[in-house]
C-alpha cells in the first residue's frame, strides 16, 4: 500500500472512525442526560401530587377526628338498638357541636358511604346507600384488614378502589377505615368507615401543568402489591402492573426511575412511594417523545460524517500527490544515511510544512553525527573508569596489612581467627576477580560483611556495623565493587580521631523505579566549604525532599578516588540520572546514597 492510501486509510480511521464513536457515545450521553433529567423533574411533579392526595386525604382525616371529639360516633354506637340509629333522623338529642359535625358531614360533597361497626357485631348507618351490602361484622373480623386497623389504635387506614371490593363495593371509591375508641376511658368501642368519591384526586391529575416533556406522560396509582388501583384516563384499573410492564419492581422503596417496555413501547418509568400511604404514585412516558431531539441531532451528525469523508476523498486525490512526492524524495535521502553516508543534505527551500520536515531532517543527520562523537567520548569515558576499577580492586596497602595482621595471629597461635581472615580473604579476592560487571547484592554483601570483619580486627574497638537488607532484595543485580569503596570512605576518612565508637549502617530499598543503596555513618563529617571542594550534580527537587535530613548540607555528589570510580561506572552504565549523592554535616555523619534503577520495576511497568 502506498503512502497516499495509507494517508486517506489514516483519515478514515483516525478521524472518521472516532468520530463516529464520538457521536454514538454522545448520543448515549444525552439520552442519559435526557433521561435523568426527565427523573428530577417527574419526580418533583410526583410529589406535588403525593401531597395533594395526602391533603384531600388529611381533609377527611379531620371530618372524622371533629366527629370523634364530638362523639357522634360514641352515641351512636351506645344506642340500646343501634341498628335503629340513623343519624339522618331527628332522633338524638344533639348539642351544638355535634348538630355541627353532621351538618359538616352532610354538606362534605365528596362522601359516597358511611357506617359503623359495633364490636358487638352491629352495623350502624351513617349515609345509605343503594345497591350496596355492606359486609357483615364477622366476616370483617376474618379479614387481615381488621387486624391491621386494630394495630392502627385509631389511626385512619386509606383504602383504594378495588383493593378490597368485598368489603368497599365497585365504586371507584377510597375508603378510611379507623378504629372509634370512647374518648374517657380510650375503649375500643367500634370501627368506622367512611368512603369519598374520587372527584378531587381526579380534579388533581387533571388540573396538574405537565412541561412540553411530559405531555404524553400517563400517570397511575399503584398500591404495593402492583395493582393499579387508580389510572385517570380507566383504561387499566383493577390490572396488575406487571401485565403491561416487563420489568419487575419491588414497590415500597422511595422514588425510583428506569427504562421499560411499557404497553409494549419503550418508555421512562418513574415511580415514587407515598409516604404514610401503601400506594406508589407511577408516570409513564414514552421514551419516542422524549428523544426527538436526539434523533434530530443523529440526522445531522450522519449528514457531517458524509460530508467529512467526501472532503478526504477530495484532500487524497488534490493534495496528496504534492506531498507524497517530498516525502518520498526525502526517504531516499533517509536510505542514504542508513548506508552510512552523513553527509547527504535535503533542499529545504521554501516556506511550508514540507520545508519544516527537510530542515527536521537535516537537524536529525548533524544530531546523528553528534551522537557519534559522544558514543566514542563515553567509551572512551567507560574504559577509564573500568581500568580505576581494577586498580581499586585490591589496594596493595590494604592486602599487606591484611597479611601483616595475619601473620601476627599465625605468631600467637590463633589458629581459629588466622581461618577466620583468610577465609575472608579469600571471598574479597575471588569477588574482586569475576570477570562479571553485575553480580547479585548477596554476593555484593559477602564481599562488604568480609571488608568489615577485617577492618574489625584491624581496628579493634574503632567501629561496629549494621547490615539493613530485605531479603527480597538480595537478588537485585548490582554493579561488582559498589559498596565497599564507600564503606572504606567512612573508615579512613570518617572515623579519623574520633574519641566514640564509630557506627557504620547499610540499607536499601526501593522507590519509584529508583533501588537506593545507602551507607550513612555517625563519623566527623563534612563543613560547607569542605563539601564544595568536590565535584557535585543538583539533586531533583523530589528526590532532595524525600531524602533531606534536618542540619544536612544536601546536593552534594563526591568524586574522591574510591567514589569517581563508582560514580563514573553507575553514570556510564545506567544513564546521567544515576549516581552518587552526599549529604554531610560536621559532628553528625556522612549520608552517601548509590541511585541505580530498579530493573524489576521497569519490567512491571512494561507488561
Amino acid at each position: 500500500m502506498n503512502l497516499r492510501n495509507k494517508l486517506f486509510t489514516a483519515f478514515v480511521i483516525l478521524i472518521i472512525v472516532p468520530l463516529c464513536i464520538l457521536g454514538v457515545v454522545t448520543f448515549i450521553v444525552s439520552s442519559h442526560s435526557i433521561e435523568e433529567k426527565y427523573s428530577r423533574q417527574t419526580e418533583y411533579s410526583l410529589k406535588s401530587i403525593s401531597y395533594s392526595i395526602g391533603t384531600v386525604l388529611g381533609q377527611m382525616d379531620n371530618v372524622t377526628d371533629n366527629g370523634i371529639a364530638t362523639s357522634v360516633f360514641h352515641m351512636a354506637l351506645s344506642a340500646k338498638d343501634p341498628t335503629k340509629q340513623d343519624l339522618n333522623e331527628e332522633q338524638l338529642s344533639l348539642n351544638n357541636s355535634q348538630r355541627n359535625f353532621r351538618s359538616l358531614l352532610y354538606n362534605h360533597p365528596a362522601i359516597s358511604y358511611a357506617f359503623l361497626y359495633n364490636l358487638n357485631g352491629a352495623v350502624v348507618s351513617v349515609f345509605t346507600k343503594e345497591n350496596f351490602t355492606t359486609m357483615p361484622f364477622e366476616d370483617f373480623k376474618k379479614q387481615p384488614l381488621y387486624q391491621e386497623v386494630v394495630d392502627l389504635n385509631g389511626v385512619p387506614k386509606w383504602i383504594a378502589p378495588h383493593e378490597y371490593p368485598e368489603l368497599t363495593g365497585t365504586e371507584p371509591v377510597f375508603t378510611q377505615i379507623r378504629l372509634i375508641k370512647e374518648l374517657s376511658y380510650f375503649k375500643n368501642i367500634g370501627i368506622l368507615v367512611v368512603q369519598i368519591k374520587n372527584w378531587d384526586i381526579e380534579s388533581i391529575f387533571r388540573n396538574l401543568s405537565p412541561t412540553q416533556s411530559m405531555q404524553s406522560t400517563d400517570f397511575f396509582l399503584v398500591n404495593d402489591d402492583g395493582l393499579i388501583v387508580y389510572d385517570p384516563n380507566h383504561d387499566l384499573e383493577g390490572k396488575q402492573i406487571s401485565s403491561v410492564m416487563k420489568k419487575t419492581v419491588n414497590f415500597g422503596s422511595g422514588y425510583q426511575s428506569f427504562k421499560t417496555d411499557f404497553n409494549d413501547e419503550k418508555s421512562i418509568v418513574s415511580i415514587y412511594h407515598m409516604k404514610d400511604y401503601s400506594w406508589n404514585l407511577v408516570a409513564v412516558t414514552s421514551w419516542a417523545s422524549l428523544s426527538k431531539e436526539t434523533l434530530v441531532f443523529a440526522q445531522w451528525f450522519i449528514g457531517i460524517t458524509l460530508l467529512c469523508l467526501v472532503a478526504a476523498i477530495t484532500f487524497n486525490m488534490v493534495f496528496m500527490r504534492r506531498i507524497t512526492g517530498s516525502i518520498g524524495l526525502i526517504v531516499r535521502f533517509m536510505r542514504k544515511v542508513e548506508g552510512g553516508d552523513f553527509n547527504v543534505r535535503v533542499d529545504d527551500r521554501g516556506k511550508d510544512e514540507l520545508h519544516i520536515l527537510a530542515k527536521g531532517f537535516n537537524e536529525l543527520v548533524d544530531q546523528i553525527n553528534s551522537l557519534f562523537k559522544q558514543i566514542k567520548t563515553e567509551q572512551k569515558q567507560k574504559t577509564q573508569a573500568e581500568l580505576r576499577v581494577l586498580q581499586a580492586q585490591i589496594k596493595p596497602n590494604f592486602l599487606f596489612n591484611t597479611l601483616e595482621s595475619i601473620n601476627v595471629l599465625a605468631i600467637q597461635n590463633e589458629g581459629e581467627k588466622v581461618s577466620e581472615m583468610v577465609h575472608r580473604l579469600g571471598n574479597i579476592l575471588r569477588i574482586s576477580i569475576q570477570d562479571k560487571e553485575e553480580i547479585p547484592l548477596d554476593q555484593e554483601i559477602e564481599h562488604l560483611q568480609s571488608y568489615l570483619e577485617i577492618q574489625k580486627f584491624r581496628f579493634d574497638d574503632l567501629f561496629d556495623y549494621e547490615l539493613d537488607i530485605p531479603p527480597e532484595l538480595r537478588r537485585r543485580s548490582v554493579l561488582k565493587l559498589t559498596l565497599q569503596p564507600l564503606v572504606e570512605n567512612c573508615i579512613q576518612h570518617g572515623f579519623e580521631g574520633i574519641h566514640y565508637k564509630g557506627h557504620i549502617h547499610v540499607s536499601c530499598w526501593t522507590d519509584r523505579g529508583r533501588f537506593i543503596l545507602q551507607v550513612q555513618d555517625n563519623g566527623i563529617g563534612m563543613s560547607p566549604d569542605q563539601l564544595l571542594k568536590f565535584e557535585y550534580m543538583k539533586i531533583d527537587k523530589e528526590e532532595e525532599s524525600d531524602h533531606e535530613l534536618p542540619g544536612l548540607h544536601v546536593n552534594e555528589e563526591r568524586r574522591g578516588l574510591g567514589l569517581r570510580s563508582v560514580a563514573d561506572r553507575i553514570r556510564i552504565h545506567y544513564g546521567e540520572y544515576y549516581g552518587l549523592y552526599i549529604c554531610s554535616s560536621q559532628l553528625t555523619g556522612t549520608i552517601i546514597q548509590c541511585v541505580i534503577p530498579d530493573a524489576e520495576w521497569r519490567e512491571r511497568d512494561d507488561s
